[in-house]
């Protein structure tokens, strides 16, 4: 049997040493608890390692960043098969539960103890401490246009709102995460 937790060898498709990440740019556009969690994750996995990371918030995606919304994300319950309650060794819950009043309160609690139990911090704090390890953090011009939001909406930590056409540029060379 295999060591899965061992560490990975990393060879090209015919052999050879791969070169090293160097960049990477992660869109974020799902606004739930565990739609945005795994961008900042990878980001601060990247700033860890010595890669540069930038972060680019669209749709609802952007209310990681926005002040009055970032610390109230919520766990998305209705169709979503993958939902697991943790404390009973991961049984699904059937997808029409999920419309039950007080479900997405209830697995958002869940969800907020386990990731207190491995020290991953709430959404606001995890993205100061991204943004301080070097990240850069982007909003989507188009989405803040149309949810009419200001520079005075956002978290500190927004480093600029570009448009779509910016963001390549500046992910030149990154590998580009679509979570």
């Amino acid at each position: 049997m295999n060591d899965i937790f061992a560490e990975p060898e990393v060879l090209g498709a015919s052999g050879e040493a791969v070169e090293p990440l160097k960049k990477v740019s992660i869109v974020v556009s799902k606004g739930s608890l565990e739609g945005v969690y795994p961008g900042l994750i990878m980001a601060n996995g990247a700033r860890m390692e010595g890669i540069e990371a930038d972060l680019f918030f669209t749709f609802f995606g952007l209310h990681a960043v926005v002040k009055k919304k970032m610390n109230k994300l919520k766990v998305a319950t209705v169709g979503n098969p993958a939902l697991c309650v943790p404390d009973a060794m991961g049984m699904a819950m059937p997808t029409f539960l999920g419309a039950i009043p007080g479900m997405s309160a209830f697995a958002t609690h869940m969800m907020k103890k386990e990731m207190e139990k491995l020290d991953i911090p709430p959404v606001g704090e995890f993205i100061e401490m991204i943004h301080d390890a070097g990240a850069r953090i982007y909003g989507c011009k188009a989405t803040v246009d149309m949810f009419h939001l200001k520079p005075e909406d956002f978290c500190p930590q927004m480093d600029k709102v570009l448009t779509v056409g910016e963001f390549y540029e500046l992910s030149a060379g990154a590998q580009i995460i679509f979570t």
